[in-house]
């Protein structure tokens, strides 16, 4: 019987997300791909430092530590790289001790296609193109950056997420962006009992909360929060939207138009996901954090 992931939580995340190949990308860049190739088998035996996602990564794979029948999360390797240059890659994950076994090699085209053929709930990488052709296939993506700082060091998984065009849809920044905050507070408040529609990070968001249930929540190790722009009378309609949709979030953080920074920091969120590249920016200073190419916000 073929195997499947059914409640299982799939992540495919990039070499580049899970390592650091800034050495290699640099050479890449200046001397070509046959030189990268050469650089890479040559040195394939070099254990590579840990990237952007390495620490989520291996959070996530702790999950699975007790569990029975099948694991809880189950991450997938989509790399740029062929399986000649690939294997450096893999040697690092076995020397690091990451229970990573299936993986996708692509020779240089672009690997967000196997993201979806894997069920893949949440695609990480640091390239923006495979980034937006995920997205644009309905599958949960994020450009992510490392911090520049070391982040949370706890045993919980802490996932932080903007609401408007992450996971919501943009409906009601559209309206921010073209009438200003008076027009935008006057259509939240008149569809306050108008569920929102779900963005690219609602589906990712549900599995998540069914990973939750596992557990129960006096033990979970997994904790999500909102991080929003939005206050009240704003907030009434993301709350029933969350309600409508029966998903779980832990903490919520109404800001009206507040730095997000500091409460992302005081959440100790070890991934923060936001549609706006100057938020970004700005978090990560503290914690790794993901750009969502999503929205009018990106269009412009």
């Amino acid at each position: 019987m073929p195997m499947d992931f059914k409640d299982t939580l799939v992540i495919a995340i990039s070499s580049t997300a899970l390592f650091d190949l800034a050495e290699s990308h640099r050479i890449y860049m200046e001397s070509g791909v046959n030189s990268y190739a050469q650089y890479q088998i040559d040195h394939e035996d070099e254990l590579l430092k840990p990237g952007a996602a390495f620490g989520l990564v291996r959070k996530l794979l702790a999950l699975n530590e007790g569990a029975k029948d099948k694991p809880r999360v189950e991450v997938i390797l989509l790399s740029r790289n062929s399986a000649d240059t690939g294997l450096r890659v893999f040697n690092s994950i076995e020397n690091h001790r990451l229970h990573i076994t299936r993986a996708a090699f692509t020779s240089g085209n672009s690997p967000y296609l196997y993201a979806e053929a894997f069920g893949a709930h949440l695609f990480l990488s640091t390239n923006p193109v495979d980034v937006t052709q995920a997205i644009e296939a309905g599958i949960a993506a994020a450009t992510i950056v490392a911090p520049t700082q070391a982040g949370n060091e706890s045993d919980i998984i802490k996932f932080a997420f903007d609401g408007d065009a992450v996971l919501f849809s943009d409906e009601s920044e559209q309206i921010f962006q073209s009438g200003g905050l008076e027009e935008f507070t006057k259509h939240e408040k008149a569809s306050a009992q108008k569920p929102l529609e779900g963005g690219p990070f609602k589906n990712f968001l549900a599995a998540l909360h069914k990973l939750q249930k596992e557990f129960g929540t006096e033990d979970c190790p997994i904790r999500t929060a909102l991080v929003t722009a939005r206050s009240a009378p704003a907030h009434e309609r993301v709350i029933r939207t969350l309600r409508y949709w029966d998903i779980r979030i832990d903490e919520a953080l109404f800001l009206g138009g507040m730095d997000k920074t500091r409460f992302l920091k005081a959440f100790g969120a070890d991934v923060f996901f936001d549609d706006q590249e100057g938020h970004i920016e700005r978090a990560r200073e503290h914690i790794a954090s993901g750009h969502v190419p999503n929205g009018v916000i990106n269009k412009k």
